[in-house]
């Protein structure tokens, strides 16, 4: 690692502070930190300049678009097209001798995010600090291994990238079939039914707590919001009751059905599954239901039937109750159709659910590799 030298980040880059002042009359993808997947260096969706009111930064295709907002989230992506973004988000771009690739891989790596958020200003909304941050020293590798080094990690990307499509593909197929079956072509004669003929509310409590030295797999809203990944705990560290989450059953979220959250559940891979009691358990009454319940859940008619029962105070604490889910209505011209298409379906369901099992290894590979890669521990050949 001879040729490695040590240079200070404002070496490598620094925040581009392009402005943009909203008119109203153009429109621009905007990226704020809420379009910013935590920790998976991925959007999840996008914004428009007609709906921001307030100064952003522009951004060209292939900025790294880094969260100083609460840093240790690892907001971190590298967009493919131009745009504009909040101004909690740093626009980085590699500067004369660097590799734009590998400018996102050095940001996005633990090592770098564990320091911006040293150098946080403010308590209660924490910011990374550049003055601190543009100081920090780097041993890193010459140009021609940067890129080496950035065409490792963006293999597993664009895999990964393709994946999180596929399933975007399968969802909209089911769900364009779906319309098509139920909604598009139903008639007044149709027969009226609810969830509740076909699922139960399965509500089998567990006091983890009561099993101090088990290994739960937990189901919560973060783990939900954080790419569908529950998260192995102790059941000393889980404080309050849950739900025995069961195969083949879909979790439905009861907090603010505007932003729907429905959780399919095939196989499950340990005995010790749990859930937030946010979560209601829904358990088809047989498995060749499982793939029309689904559907019928995260149809827009259900999600608007759920909006209208919600109660609370305010939109980001709003619930529904169990009730509301298990009366979700629907018209059926038959009885058999649902499973008709369910048989239809749960083959792309299965596709679906090894495609995200796939991603989430991948992307622990990447996070492997990543700082290994970026401190020579593992190299790569030129």
């Amino acid at each position: 690692m001879s040729e490695w030298k040590e240079y200070a980040v404002e070496e490598l880059t620094e925040p581009i502070k392009d402005t943009y002042n909203p008119t109203g009359e153009d429109d621009h993808i905007y990226i704020g930190l809420e379009h910013i997947e935590q920790e998976a260096l991925r959007l999840n969706s996008l914004g428009h300049s007609t709906d921001v009111t307030s100064n952003k930064f522009k951004f060209q295709a292939n900025d790294v678009l880094f969260g100083k907002l609460r840093p240790y989230f690892r907001k971190v992506v590298k967009p493919k097209f131009s745009g504009i973004c909040s101004t909690d988000i740093w626009v980085f771009r590699a500067k004369e001798g660097f590799s734009q690739e590998f400018l996102f891989y050095f940001i996005a790596n633990w090592d770098f995010v564990d320091t911006a958020s040293g150098g946080e200003g403010g308590t209660r909304m924490p910011r990374a600090d550049w003055n601190f941050l543009c100081k920090s020293r780097w041993l890193l590798p010459p140009l021609p291994e940067q890129k080496a080094i950035a065409a490792v990690l963006s293999s597993l990307d664009d895999k990964i990238d393709l994946l999180h499509r596929q399933n975007k593909t399968l969802e909209a197929m089911g769900e364009t079939l779906f319309r098509q079956w139920f909604v598009e072509d139903a008639q007044e004669s149709w027969i009226e039914c609810s969830v509740s003929n076909f699922a139960d509310h399965a509500k089998e409590n567990v006091i983890p707590q009561n099993h101090a030295d088990t290994l739960f797999l937990h189901y919560s809203i973060p783990a939900f919001d954080n790419e569908r990944r529950p998260t192995f705990e102790p059941g000393r560290e889980i404080l309050s009751n849950k739900f025995k989450v069961l195969p083949y059953s879909i979790l439905v979220s009861k907090l603010n059905p505007r932003t729907p959250r429905i959780w399919p559940i095939c196989e499950l891979s340990n005995d010790n599954s749990i859930c937030s009691t946010e979560f209601q358990v829904i358990k088809p009454k047989s498995q060749d239901l499982f793939g029309f319940i689904l559907f019928l859940l995260r149809s827009n008619e259900a999600t608007d039937a759920l909006i209208m029962a919600a109660s609370g105070t305010s939109g980001s604490h709003q619930r529904v109750r169990p009730e509301d889910i298990l009366n979700i209505g629907i018209k059926l011209p038959s009885e058999t159709l649902p499973k008709k298409f369910s048989d239809l379906v749960m083959p792309n369901i299965a596709k679906m659910q090894a495609n995200l099992s796939q991603i989430q290894t991948l992307e622990k590979l990447r996070d492997t590799l990543l700082p290994k890669l970026l401190t020579g521990e593992v190299r790569v050949e030129i």
